[in-house]
């Protein structure tokens, strides 16, 4: 049986990989009880390990520099735990080339160079470049299922990024751009984002020193 994760290192991971959510959100992410997820959040703000803001009538929660810490001394007692480190540094090296190829392809998605331009935006009035980065993102998305299978064995909590990969793509296949790259749905970049977030997380890596 491959292990699951506490609720508390859920909690605080999901701000992690989220970036900055609110409560019912943080909840969603993992599949938790949305009180008891707030109970959590809160012991955490008092801990100073996760703080509160609002912004223009929206809240959320994000991680505190002591939460980092916490946050990561918590996944690496957990990889230890379940011997899972060789595993998911392997998989984070097939990782990167993907990595390389995602960035192109939603880059390609917002630029189309022009005569004079090479930086000229996409409008998307080429079907045939749009279809061709779509193509990318699928065959992006059929190389990660294995991936994800990997990691899925290690951890439950490591699991699902493939199949929310693939949902995204459908979406942005039958004709919603959004779904490519924007950042307040669970498009393919944002879903690639938090995988790559997720991973350097869980091996302790620095995401300014690595790709």
């Amino acid at each position: 049986m491959t292990p699951d994760s506490s609720p508390d290192l859920l909690v605080l991971h999901a701000v992690r990989i989220t970036g900055f959510a609110d409560t019912p959100v943080l909840a969603r992410r993992y599949g938790l009880d949305p009180a008891e997820t707030k109970e959590a959040l809160l012991d955490a703000e008092a801990r100073g390990w996760v703080a509160h803001t609002s912004f223009a009538g929206d809240g959320g929660w994000s991680l505190t520099e002591r939460g980092r810490a916490e946050n990561e001394r918590l996944l690496a007692a957990e990889l230890a735990r379940v011997g899972g480190a060789e595993e998911v540094q392997a998989v984070y090296r097939a990782f990167l080339p993907l990595n390389g190829r995602l960035r192109k392809a939603c880059t390609d998605w917002q630029l189309r160079p022009a005569a004079g331009d090479r930086l000229a935006t996409n409008d998307h009035s080429d079907p045939a470049w749009d279809a061709a980065v779509l193509r990318e993102l699928a065959a992006v998305g059929h190389a990660l299922t294995p991936l994800a299978d990997r990691l899925g064995n290690v951890l439950t909590r490591l699991r699902g990024y493939d199949t929310r990969f693939t949902a995204a793509l459908t979406r942005a296949r039958a004709g919603d751009g959004a779904w490519v790259d924007r950042t307040d749905v669970d498009s393919c970049h944002r879903v690639w984002f938090e995988l790559h977030e997720d991973l350097i997380a869980t091996l302790g890596l620095d995401r300014n020193a690595h790709p």
